[in-house]
């Protein structure tokens, strides 16, 4: 008898551009994963309107994101990969979970006290109950492992103490996640901060954006910090700048940190920018050509959306039937 792979949930928003981070933390992993567990990967548009946003350009990225996924190999035969409010489940389960959440372990949330800091007054209650959208979304189908980066270590443990709540309250409904850690893939700083993570929310220089031109790409790497002693060497504390183009390397070629700087051995920092450039232009030029392949035929990317979404309602509304009949919600009389 096969034994049942462990679920893994995943989602990205499909805000702003994905980064070279998304794709050598994130992405490549993915592809991997899809082999081993039963995955769902999810385009959670539904958290990218706690900022406002065009419809239209909501409507596209939401399909460039979708693109990307397959065009870095994600294979929707092998996953579940989908748009969060294609499933319903996913804002109905939230309300129920935002009853069984309390206001202080919300307001406790970085993220939430870091943006609406930057928002002043006018704060949307989206921006601080999406933490429970988010619980609801691994939650529902019944996710066993997150990759998580640093920044939602806080939500996961959100989703986790609402789980065990749950559970203690009625009786076991939720599996309670655990975080995954990836043993590939490194963190990728920005090119113009090398102490802080690269990110599609930070000034357009200080990211590589995954459907940027060669052009650009290689202008951006000629302009990241390195700094001032000329030696080439791994050492993140200090000389974070160079430590960030050989972890791009390194992610890239799939070798230790350690093997990227001595190929680089005797160089100056010139010949690294070039080398790590070249490395990025190789490996994402195939990326983009696929995605731009399968965005001309948004009608065929639109029905593996459409299939995936069925898929994953199958899951998703059987968590939220128990959950309902837990709480006492009266069951609908079927015809």
């Amino acid at each position: 008898m096969e034994e049942k792979r462990k679920v893994i949930f995943s989602g990205i928003q499909p805000s702003g551009n994905l980064t070279l981070g998304n794709y050598i933390g994130a992405l490549r992993n993915f592809v991997a994963l899809q082999h081993e567990y039963e995955c769902y990967y999810c385009v959670v548009d539904m958290h990218a309107i706690t900022v406002r946003q065009d419809p239209a350009d909501l409507r596209r990225r939401t399909m460039e994101l979708a693109a990307i996924y397959l065009a870095a190999g994600v294979d929707p035969e092998r996953c579940t990969l989908f748009v969060q409010s294609h499933v319903g489940a996913h804002a109905e389960l939230s309300w129920i979970l935002e009853c069984h959440s309390y206001m202080g372990e919300l307001s406790r949330m970085t993220q939430f006290k870091e943006k609406s800091a930057k928002q002043g007054s006018n704060i949307g209650c989206g921006l601080f109950t999406y933490p429970v959208l988010m619980a609801s979304d691994i939650l529902l189908y019944q996710s066993d492992l997150v990759p998580v980066g640093e920044d939602q270590k806080q939500h996961l443990e959100l989703a986790r103490d609402i789980a065990i709540r749950f559970n203690n309250l009625y009786s076991p409904t939720f599996t309670v996640p655990e975080p995954y850690i990836s043993k590939v893939g490194g963190r990728i700083m920005s090119l113009t901060d090398p102490k802080a993570k690269m990110s599609k929310s930070g000034e357009p220089n200080s990211f590589i954006a995954l459907m940027d031109p060669p052009d650009v790409i290689r202008r951006k790497i000629r302009r990241a910090v390195t700094d001032l002693d000329g030696e080439i060497r791994y050492d993140p504390e200090n000389k974070p700048g160079v430590s960030n183009l050989l972890s791009i390397y390194a992610g890239l070629n799939g070798v230790s940190v350690e093997e990227a700087a001595s190929a680089f051995k005797g160089m100056g920092y010139g010949q690294l920018k070039d080398g790590v450039a070249d490395v990025v232009c190789e490996k994402l030029e195939p990326l983009q050509a696929e995605a731009a392949r399968i965005l001309s035929d948004k009608a065929e990317l639109s029905s593996i959306l459409n299939r995936s979404a069925e898929r994953a309602a199958r899951t998703a509304y059987r968590t939220l039937r128990k959950v309902q009949k837990k709480v006492g919600f009266l069951p609908m009389e079927r015809s």
